[in-house]
């Protein structure tokens, strides 16, 4: 399987499409998952497995992810991409997480959305890039604000984790926004 990849300064990101993930996740064993995924656990890649049972793509909506590798070792440390593409509305929600702590707080993922916004704006042809967010999570606060991104509301119990229903905060980043800032 080939991939395309993004390049930054410290980092290669790994594209993803839906088909290339489903096709990982049958083709590949527990072993090769872990490695290409970066994930730590049989559990974690059984969860991975059901949620491809669902489906990633209905009509009118997507996704795409990158896969965030360090450049020299190629150890997948985290992702970062678009888990809810309205491709007719030309709108996207961008989600990112990293792998260990080891890796936060060292501008990693800063680097890796400076190259994700651009390829949503520019390769995608996005208009608008949404992130959903929990009140207390500041660092990930401080990084969409750090791009630009406004703050539009607050949605009661939108995300549940763990069987307990949490806030989110809504940011936004337009086109013609990010125009101005690059």
């Amino acid at each position: 399987m080939t991939f395309d990849y993004l390049h930054t300064q410290r980092l290669r990101l790994r594209k993803i499409t839906d088909e290339d993930y489903l096709s990982i996740l049958t083709r590949c064993s527990d072993d090769e998952l872990m490695n290409l995924l970066g994930i730590k656990s049989d559990t974690d890649i059984a969860l991975e497995r059901q949620k491809a049972k669902k489906g990633f793509v209905t009509h009118n909506k997507s996704y795409l992810m990158f896969h965030v590798l360090e450049k020299d070792t190629v150890r997948n440390i985290g992702w970062c991409g678009y888990h809810t593409w309205y491709i007719d509305h030309r709108r996207a929600e961008i989600g990112y997480a990293l792998r260990g702590d080891e890796y936060k707080a060292k501008g990693i993922m800063t680097e890796v959305m400076s190259a994700v916004l651009e390829y949503g704006f520019e390769e995608m042809n996005l208009h608008r890039i949404e992130a959903f967010i929990g009140p207390q999570n500041l660092p990930s606060i401080k990084l969409v604000e750090k791009f630009g991104f406004t703050k539009e509301g607050q949605l009661r119990d939108h995300y549940c984790r763990n069987g307990v229903f949490e806030d989110s905060v809504v940011y936004a980043l337009l086109q013609q926004e990010w125009k101005t800032l690059i």
